[in-house]
């Protein structure tokens, strides 16, 4: 009994200590990694929250078109890639933002791609400096931080398509359960808009953990939402990506849009 309290004595003060050196870390939604472009300013999530906020701002996802369609911040454009260049050097064309811009090399950017260790927004960064432009910043998080920080993203049709592939795909159907009965997505579950609580792990959404429609041994499985249209969608992806689910899209237009787009191709009747 003497040694165990004797090696208790050493633990806890160590324990302590640590305690209160993590008080001093800066959180992950203000932080920014030692991978700085060394252009243009980087900056943080909460920060680029403020600036979308006042809509002064054009994001930039500067990503291959496949992949932005695929899932990007939600209101980020896109743009094609500087003819030439080989897929390892990726870059946008600045000509093509110039375009965007109406010619306006004072318009507020904000440039993200695949996070600290991604070069794509680094590229364009350097490339828009020496074409004149002044109003410059980069996400460093890009799509990575972004969803670790509790937020989701946005798809467009042509990754509606892309998705309708992957057989590990969880589609959502966030209808009413009346309509999702008459007719879903092959495979849907069903989780209404009119079901969320906003608060974690209550609901349906617990329901759908607990049976086990949620992917609950895989929170990195692709999950999709389609609903009535998009708030709904966005709002029944942010409340599933909340109960740490982290590779969650919604799809930017209706469910009928979606029906349309996919041409039936997993659309079935239900019983």
């Amino acid at each position: 009994m003497a040694r165990f309290i004797l090696v208790l004595t050493f633990l806890v003060p160590g324990f302590c200590g640590y305690t209160q050196e993590v008080k001093q870390f800066t959180s992950i939604h203000n932080a920014v990694a030692d991978t700085s472009s060394f252009v243009v300013p980087d900056i943080t999530t909460v920060q680029l929250k403020q600036i979308l906020a006042t809509g002064e701002a054009l994001l930039l996802d500067t990503r291959p078109h496949e992949e932005w369609a695929s899932g990007h911040i939600p209101g980020a454009l896109n743009v094609s890639s500087r003819p030439g260049v080989p897929m390892s050097l990726y870059t946008s064309d600045v000509h093509e933002i110039l375009r965007l811009t109406g010619g306006d090399k004072n318009k507020a950017l904000v440039l993200y791609c695949n996070g600290p260790y991604c070069d794509k927004s680094k590229r364009v960064s350097t490339d828009l400096i020496k074409e004149g432009f002044t109003n410059v910043v980069r996400y460093q998080g890009g799509t990575p931080l972004w969803r670790t920080t509790g937020n989701v993203m946005e798809l467009e049709k042509e990754g509606l398509i892309y998705f309708s592939n992957d057989k590990t795909a969880v589609w959502v159907d966030a209808r009413e359960e009346s309509i999702y009965r008459k007719e879903t997505i092959q495979g849907a579950i069903n989780i209404p808009f009119s079901s969320l609580t906003g608060v974690k792990n209550t609901g349906m959404i617990k329901q759908t953990k607990d049976d086990g429609r949620l992917p609950m041994h895989d929170h990195n499985t692709r999950i999709v939402v389609i609903a009535a249209n998009i708030q709904e969608a966005a709002a029944v992806a942010e409340a599933i990506t909340k109960e740490a689910f982290h590779n969650v899209s919604y799809f930017k237009g209706s469910f009928q849009e979606a029906r349309d787009i996919m041409e039936g191709k997993m659309l079935r009747k239900k019983e």
